[in-house]
């Protein structure tokens, strides 16, 4: 990589990104730098900055010992996993399915893009409703289903207090974020798809490979690098998300559902306490650091040393 940067030849590539890698670096290193010094200032709304208390990394010291930070971040982290997991398997095995044309395939792609589409708002309010133990659609089917037939009302087929169960509401919320995400990853993978070389593809069809030798031997190693950018998008997403938790649950019941970002918003604006919000802010942009560091090294085991 060091002779990389000392090749005359690159000189040209390097002085038309540094524009662009400049934009981006400022609007990174400046809203965060600001995170970090307002964290280390006692300051709510109202008060006037110039009355705000420096109180250096006491609100670090406060996060270390702070059991409902703690609980968010381990929400959070579950929350995080079971959307990516079943986003990246969703999203993907559809956009293999609709890879080849076929009579209808236009109607299937819109119609799977449609929730996409969607204000987070609008979708927060349809599955609250949906949710909703007395007049919700889905124990309404699932209260038919089981007095139609008795025995499964022993699996669960009654109505249930999906949002008010502290068991219940997180896997909804997963639920919902599964419903309007899955065509983000599954847009970006059938592009992908679309993209790879025929000559690649009719080789191994001409080899003899069947279609689940071409998508596991061929065609996902082949987008390997598109599937790891696209899963780094979607967990930075999934991290940053409120608005849907915000409508749906705001954060209850307990704290059963709230993920740092939401527990970013209450300390700041309910507990008027902007500071520690802000550590808490730094905290999580630390998370997302090291999870994508982690993802990208591991991604990459073969990497030689004197790439570095």
């Amino acid at each position: 990589m060091l002779k990389t940067f000392t090749n005359p030849k690159t000189y040209t590539a390097y002085i038309f990104l540094l524009p662009a890698v400049a934009i981006l670096l400022a609007g990174l290193l400046v809203p965060l730098f600001n995170a970090f010094n307002l964290s280390l200032y006692k300051w709510s709304i109202g008060i006037p900055w110039e009355q705000a208390q420096n109180i250096g990394l006491a609100s670090y010291q406060r996060l270390l010992t702070d059991d409902y930070v703690h609980r968010s971040v381990g929400v959070t982290l579950q929350y995080a996993f079971w959307i990516m997991v079943s986003e990246m398997i969703l999203g993907t095995v559809l956009a293999l399915m609709l890879e080849r044309s076929f009579a209808g395939v236009a109607i299937f792609r819109t119609i799977f893009i449609l929730p996409y589409m969607m204000s987070p708002i609008v979708v927060g309010l349809i599955w609250r409703y949906m949710f909703d133990a007395r007049s919700g659609v889905i124990d309404y089917y699932l209260e038919g289903i089981g007095k139609a037939i008795p025995p499964l009302q022993s699996f669960g087929f009654i109505r249930q207090e999906w949002l008010s169960s502290p068991q219940l509401a997180l896997p909804s919320l997963v639920i919902t974020d599964i419903w309007q995400w899955t065509p983000f990853i599954f847009i970006i993978v059938l592009a992908g798809l679309q993209s790879l070389p025929a000559e690649v593809t009719e080789a191994a069809y001409i080899d003899g490979a069947n279609w689940l030798q071409m998508t596991l031997f061929v065609k996902l190693p082949m987008l390997r690098t598109l599937l790891l950018i696209t899963f780094l998008m979607r967990l930075i997403d999934v991290f940053r998300a409120l608005e849907v938790l915000f409508i749906m649950t705001f954060g209850g019941p307990g704290i059963s559902t709230e993920v740092l970002s939401l527990h970013i918003y209450k300390t700041a604006f309910i507990g008027q306490e902007l500071g520690y919000a802000a550590a808490i802010s730094v905290l999580l942009i630390a998370i997302v650091l090291i999870l994508s560091v982690g993802i990208l090294k591991f991604s990459n085991p073969m990497r030689e040393k004197s790439d570095f």
